[in-house]
């Protein structure tokens, strides 16, 4: 078995060995996957965060070896922070993991140097929901992404809890099947998550909750918006953007 990390700061995932197939995820900087399958150009590979499948391009890749994927996170990019990887400069995304306490790595004959500036992994709390969440503000909405510089709303909510050391599956209708059922808006806290639906009973949104409601989701953008019993409400328009299904509490 083998085993590789992402040396870009958000490589993606495509259904597909090819670039122009669907964009289903990403792999952010340093993180690591497990090999499925090799072709010339792309790595098919399972997330080892998530369990998530998809074909990457082998190039935004290097080897590690099982140790280095077991080494513990101690932390998390609060800002666009930047390693050094070969005296080159990497942006970060907000989320992007640092490990144990080390501030230089190798990877095969990659050495990595990290930019001092990250936020240890914070104790769940609304204190820590807001400074986490109120950065994503306006980063523009993209399908399959879970960085900074674009983002979907299942990749939002996975990124945002993860900084809190809740970890979250890949998808909003996976997302939904974790956690505690809220059985009343009026009883929604700041940090719970909330999850909407299709005309055909399908889950396809998810936000985070900074009050009973308030909501900030990825939609479009990252945006705060009204949220009632039936479900959003654009802050902007008044018109009605997605039906609540169901509330959970993650911590």
């Amino acid at each position: 078995m083998s085993f590789v990390a992402c040396i870009v700061a958000a490589a993606p995932l495509r259904a597909e060995a090819s670039h122009r197939s669907e964009m289903v995820s990403q792999l952010l900087f340093g993180e690591f996957a497990r090999v499925v399958e090799t072709t010339k150009d792309f790595v098919k590979l399972v997330t080892l965060y998530d369990n998530y499948e998809g074909w990457c391009q082998a190039s935004q890749l290097t080897g590690v070896t099982e140790a280095a994927t077991l080494l513990p996170v101690a932390g998390y990019s609060s800002r666009e922070y930047a390693a050094v990887i070969n005296n080159t400069a990497v942006p970060f995304s907000i989320a992007t993991p640092v490990y144990a306490t080390e501030t230089v790595y190798q990877w095969d004959h990659y050495t990595i140097t990290y930019v001092p500036g990250f936020l240890p992994v914070q104790a769940f709390s609304e204190q820590a929901v807001k400074q986490l969440a109120l950065p994503y503000l306006n980063v523009p909405y993209l399908w399959g992404g879970r960085s900074s510089f674009g983002i979907d709303c299942s990749g939002f909510t996975q990124q945002v809890m993860k900084m809190m050391g809740v970890r979250l599956l890949r998808d909003a209708s996976q997302q939904a099947t974790q956690g505690e059922v809220v059985d009343f808006l009026q009883e929604a806290q700041c940090g719970n998550l909330a999850y909407f639906d299709n005309e055909e009973g399908r889950i396809t949104h998810v936000g985070i909750m900074l009050n009973n409601a308030e909501i900030i989701h990825a939609s479009g953008r990252v945006r705060i918006d009204k949220i009632d019993n039936q479900g959003i409400v654009n802050s902007d328009t008044g018109v009605r953007t997605h039906k609540l299904r169901v509330i959970k509490r993650m911590k």
